[in-house]
């Protein structure tokens, strides 16, 4: 009951008796909340200066270990080579720094086209998947295109040669789809590329006697990739040129009949056959455009493989693996078959990306794939991305909705803690002498 009669003598005669002495105590006390104010205020004020401070130093810092790793990509040893150009992957596919990489871009690519050049296996794939981050970075800057002619030709000898790992051919023909598809308008220059490519994935094209191609699962990623790369390069053409040179029997210096591509959903090979769907679903939707009845009498054979496909359950293939293809043909079938377009949002940040259609699929699919995690940065941040997706100017959000850190919160409540308990303290005192009197 302490407690109880303690309250009672602050609001009876124990508050009278504080206030005969208020003059003073009310000065202290107010001179106390002052003081408590001003001490939040001197240490959010030094929070304020601290975090400033912080995020030049860690600017400084992020620039300078970029700086480090792009000059490592001309040193002696390959491995360390590999490794920066590891690291200057990471950064460009994270952060969104034109203004830094247009200052150093020749130094880049130089290094890149060494690395395709005099490079073997790990180097030459990181090297190609480094041409199309700076272009990537580079983005509406006029050097992007500059850069990408630079190294197209060291990036077509080595999809071209035989002798060289399978793993840095593909990543070459990835390179030379996704570096025309962002930088390149040239009609002719697209062709060229999409005839190289159809030629490197012919080898899983069904043989004379119809029997299905025996290949390794490595040369087998090489053709899905060369097929994903020219599929991309379809989304950038336009619908009567796709009309025109893809006809089911019809036979082209540039391109593969549908007939031939049909076949490849025929592959062993899950990531063929996937890849295969795709372009054949692109090329529908870019041939309807132009014609409501584009191939609709062949479409009814290509009706029935894809049928089967999307109901597979033979065991001799992976769980896992009929899985995803009968997710994926379910979607072709569908379209194909009852033109029923797929649909996606993807959410950023404040904003929303609706994806319509397989042409916008597949494009959003190969930045996936070449940015990874930082897929979301560059739709924010990067004009190039968000002109190719309708996004926009960037979104840029007010200054008062920003997040404080983690940090700047705990020193805020730290400080605000501190002037609470002097405050309190203060008014315990003054109560223990009332009470005493």
């Amino acid at each position: 009951m302490p407690g109880k009669g303690g309250r009672r003598g602050r609001s009876g005669q124990g508050g009278k008796r504080v206030e005969v002495g208020s003059d003073d105590d009310s000065l202290n006390d107010a001179g106390s909340i002052t003081s408590g104010q001003s001490d939040v205020r001197s240490v959010l004020d030094e929070v304020n200066d601290n975090n400033e401070v912080d995020e030049i130093s860690q600017q400084e810092a992020f620039e300078e270990k970029l700086k480090e790793a792009i000059d490592g990509l001309t040193q002696k040893s390959a491995k360390g080579r590999v490794t920066c150009f590891h690291g200057v992957e990471k950064i460009f596919a994270v952060k969104y720094v034109p203004e830094f990489v247009e200052d150093r871009k020749m130094t880049i690519t130089d290094s890149i086209e060494k690395g395709l050049k005099k490079g073997r296996g790990d180097e030459q794939s990181s090297a190609a998947r480094l041409s199309t981050l700076l272009c990537v970075q580079l983005g509406m800057l006029d050097s992007a295109e500059a850069v990408c002619k630079d190294l197209k030709s060291p990036l077509t000898f080595i999809a071209n040669d035989s002798s060289a790992s399978n793993a840095g051919r593909a990543e070459c023909c990835w390179a030379l789809g996704m570096n025309q598809f962002f930088s390149g308008n040239d009609v002719s220059d697209t062709i060229e590329i999409t005839h190289l490519l159809s030629s490197v994935f012919a080898g899983s094209y069904l043989k004379g006697n119809g029997a299905v191609a025996s290949i390794t699962a490595d040369v087998a990623a090489l053709h899905a990739a060369a097929i994903s790369a020219w599929t991309l390069l379809l989304t950038i053409m336009s619908p009567v040129d796709v009309y025109n040179l893809l006809g089911s029997g019809q036979t082209s210096n540039f391109m593969p009949s549908l007939n031939r591509l049909s076949e490849l959903l025929q592959s062993p090979h899950l990531e063929v056959r996937l890849s295969a769907g795709e372009a054949l679903a692109v090329i529908f939707e870019l041939g309807r455009d132009y014609a409501d009845d584009y191939e609709q009498e062949w479409a009814l054979d290509l009706i029935e493989i894809l049928k089967d496909l999307a109901t597979d359950s033979n065991k001799y293939r992976a769980k896992k693996d009929r899985k995803q293809q009968r997710a994926s043909f379910r979607d072709i079938l569908r379209y194909i078959e009852e033109d029923i377009v797929p649909e996606t949002q993807i959410r950023f940040g404040k904003e929303t990306l609706y994806l319509e259609g397989w042409c916008a699929r597949t494009q959003y699919n190969a930045c996936c794939r070449l940015l990874g995690p930082g897929i979301n940065i560059h739709l924010a941040e990067n004009q190039l991305l968000r002109e190719i997706f309708s996004l926009g100017n960037r979104v840029i959000g007010p200054v008062a909705t920003q997040k404080t850190s983690k940090l700047e919160r705990t020193l805020m409540n730290a400080a605000a803690f501190k002037a609470r308990t002097i405050q309190r303290n203060r008014v315990r005192d003054k109560r223990s002498v009332a009470l005493a009197i």
